[in-house]
């Protein structure tokens, strides 16, 4: 574990101290590590949210166009 030495400001002391109170943590260490693990769930990248994944699974299934060549491919969409 890393340790460091922060500057904060006062409402952010009191919402560390709320969160730290709220999920019964030890320390604001705990606090500030519970924050940024629940910011990256929000903030997550798209392709390991559920949402994008459902996305994906609709498109896959819609049926799609054969090409046998680019050539035909490039007839169709020039």
């Amino acid at each position: 574990m890393v340790q460091a030495l922060v500057q904060i400001n006062e409402n952010t002391n009191r919402v560390l101290n709320v969160v730290k109170a709220k999920y019964g943590l030890r320390d604001k260490g705990e606090a500030i590590q519970l924050v940024v693990e629940k910011y990256i769930e929000e903030e997550d990248e798209p392709e390991l949210r559920p949402e994008f994944i459902e996305n994906i699974k609709k498109t896959e299934s819609k049926k799609g166009i054969t090409f046998i060549s680019i050539k035909e491919l490039r007839k169709r969409y020039e």
